[in-house]
């Protein structure tokens, strides 16, 4: 049975990923309070780790803010995952079954519908099951909650902020099915981390690369 704590970090936790308290909205303790029939103790507690997780920003004479996101924040995000996202891709590559690379090229397939169809929310979903499906069974779970945790804080940054490169998607999917490749050929471990963090630092890469073009 969850804490009460920890009941409390999950109401407001959903509530920033779902967009319900959006960037820069003010968490007052004494409001939840009478929202849910939980004491102020979880409230703060929870605050705390949302605090620690990189979710929520203390302000002096203000109080708890919902983080505001920005395009340096993405790109901070996704240099990280894309160091331990490469590696637990390349723990879990030799125990994915012939069911769960099917699976992966599915989701790449649907991927380029969501893209031919002007659908980025979907697409971005999608590639999220993706690489959370590649680094699922890196045999530990506290790498894969480290994965899933920051692709989900990229999620927010995303719905708050986000510039992607003109090309970049299309190029990300012949990546996934290159990344597919390797992995069903027995390549080795190195061969296969480094080809997963490249493919998210080209990311990176490319929406510097265009940002950096749209000021000139």
């Amino acid at each position: 049975m969850s804490t009460k704590a920890e009941q409390a970090f999950q109401v407001l936790k959903e509530r920033i990923m779902d967009g319900t308290y959006g960037p820069g909205h003010r968490l007052v303790i004494d409001q939840l309070v009478r929202e849910h029939e939980i004491s102020a103790g979880p409230w703060r507690e929870s605050l705390r780790r949302l605090e620690a997780e990189g979710w929520v920003e203390m302000v002096p004479n203000v109080g708890a803010l919902v983080r505001t996101f920005d395009t340096n924040a993405w790109q901070q995000g996704l240099s990280l995952l894309a160091r331990i996202g490469g590696y637990a891709t390349a723990l879990s590559a030799p125990h994915l079954t012939a069911t769960d690379l099917a699976d992966a090229r599915t989701l790449n397939q649907q991927m380029a519908q969501a893209l031919a169809g002007f659908d980025p929310a979907r697409f971005g979903r999608l590639n999220r099951e993706f690489h959370e499906l590649l680094a699922s069974r890196a045999g530990d779970e506290r790498l894969v909650a480290m994965v899933r945790a920051e692709w989900a804080r990229l999620e927010v940054i995303r719905k708050s902020a986000f510039w992607y490169a003109p090309g970049r998607a299309e190029a990300s999917l012949a990546e996934h099915d290159a990344l597919l490749g390797l992995i069903e050929s027995g390549a080795p471990a190195d061969a296969i981390e480094t080809e997963a963090r490249r493919h998210e630092l080209r990311t990176v890469e490319a929406v510097t690369r265009y940002e950096a073009g749209l000021s000139h």
